[in-house]
């Protein structure tokens, strides 16, 4: 792995990584703001900026963008979480001119026109309406709104139907010249091509951009209690998502924080899944995470439960991670986790959109570029008493608590107080 970063005159950062014996590339272009960065008129901005960049230019018609893509037999496609947006492009080597030429004429260049903004609106509203008729996304969302009640990182990521229908042209617009410039742009690729050939590329189609956007984000430290949000629902299973705060994206835990996680609730030999589904049949599908952000995090677990069972399994839930805060993990727990995290950035390793993701993501939020060597490294060196450390420092704060099903909140306080 030999990973090369350079910054323009105007600001932009390219980063990349060659790629030996293969013949694609995937490059992606990553801005620095999301939901986190929106004001009041903004609530969803960040993730319809995602769909209308799509829509092209007074150059480029959104027709012309897909077909071309298309023509290419290009992958292309756009993500948005609450600090960063991407959008990228999978595709032949030979093919990298036309696909940087057009992601750059999308992020430099947006058209924004009343008539395709009008439609991509209810196209919007449809993503939210699919998400609402999901509990599982729902649980989530409360879970959030519970945790982060207050702050920015409470806000969905696709806004509200109230917030998009109201949100116009100049609102978009707005959004766009504050947060998106040279400045918080980063330009990764991955794959059958040279940092300088990259750095050629990327200075050709983005060299008239020069436009410095807003810096920075709001970084106010979220204050947490024991809260709960429910979404009364007459559903035949219960969602249920309890969890609390946790480290941010660049703690040195981190990667203790995902062993523990794994030996948690990452997999079929977890404690959560051995427990619950296993030895009870209480859940189909129950598992642990983290989500790290700028200044702070927060670990979840998710279980679908029927609403009879869903004290039990909180019960359950409660238990393990009371245990694990307070036991830590065995040594047989620790190599069998530690053997799932080297084969798994072993074999993502293998897929050049995975490793632009990871060049991307790093450089954006100030990651260091590690080789899969090293962060095998890191991996082999986690102890136990490590994974002790981290589980005791996350999982013994205040708890929250987002659910979907036939109850009210006072019915689940006792579980996160």
């Amino acid at each position: 792995m030999h990973v090369s970063t350079t910054t323009l005159p105007s600001g932009l950062r390219v980063v990349s990584e060659r790629i030996a014996g293969i013949r694609s590339v995937a490059v992606g272009c990553w801005v620095d703001t999301g939901t986190r960065d929106e004001k009041g008129n903004e609530a969803g901005a960040s993730h319809f900026l995602e769909h209308l960049l799509f829509k092209g230019s007074e150059k480029m018609s959104a027709r012309y963008i897909s077909e071309t893509f298309d023509a290419i037999g290009a992958q292309s496609n756009a993500f948005t979480s609450k600090e960063y947006t991407c959008f990228w492009a999978r595709l032949l080597d030979t093919e990298l001119d036309t696909g940087l030429n057009l992601l750059a004429e999308m992020l430099q260049r947006p058209a924004f026109r009343v008539g395709e903004i009008d439609s991509e609106r209810k196209v919007v509203i449809e993503e939210i309406n699919m998400n609402e008729d999901d509990p599982s996304d729902v649980a989530v969302e409360a879970f959030f709104t519970s945790l982060f009640a207050g702050h920015a990182l409470e806000r969905p990521v696709l806004g509200t139907k109230d917030s998009i229908n109201e949100m116009t042209p100049e609102d978009i617009s707005g959004y766009w010249q504050r947060r998106y410039g040279t400045g918080s742009t980063v330009v990764a690729v991955a794959g059958n091509v040279s940092h300088e050939q990259a750095v050629e590329l990327v200075s050709t189609h983005f060299g008239d951009w020069t436009r410095e956007p807003e810096a920075g984000h709001d970084l106010e430290s979220p204050s947490f209690g024991s809260t709960v949000n429910v979404v009364s629902r007459e559903t035949e299973q219960a969602h249920l998502v309890i969890g609390g705060d946790s480290i941010h994206r660049t703690d040195e835990g981190r990667y203790a924080d995902a062993v523990m996680h794994h030996i948690l609730g990452g997999g079929m030999s977890s404690r959560l899944f051995q427990t619950i589904r296993e030895e009870r049949g209480l859940a189909y599908a129950v598992q642990s995470f983290s989500m790290p952000f700028a200044e702070t995090g927060a670990w979840a677990v998710y279980v679908g439960t029927t609403p009879a069972s869903a004290h039990t399994v909180l019960d359950l839930v409660i238990a393990e991670v009371e245990q694990m805060a307070a036991d830590g993990v065995t040594d047989e727990e620790l190599e069998r986790a530690k053997g799932h995290m080297r084969g798994s950035l072993a074999l993502s390793m293998e897929d050049t959109n995975t490793r632009m993701t990871r060049l991307g993501r790093a450089e954006i939020i100030g990651l260091p570029h590690l080789s899969l060597d090293e962060r095998l490294a890191k991996v082999e060196a986690i102890t136990a008493e490590d994974v002790r450390g981290i589980a005791a420092a996350v999982l013994e704060g205040p708890k929250a608590l987002g659910a979907v099903g036939p109850f009210e909140a006072p019915d689940l306080e006792r579980h996160v107080a």
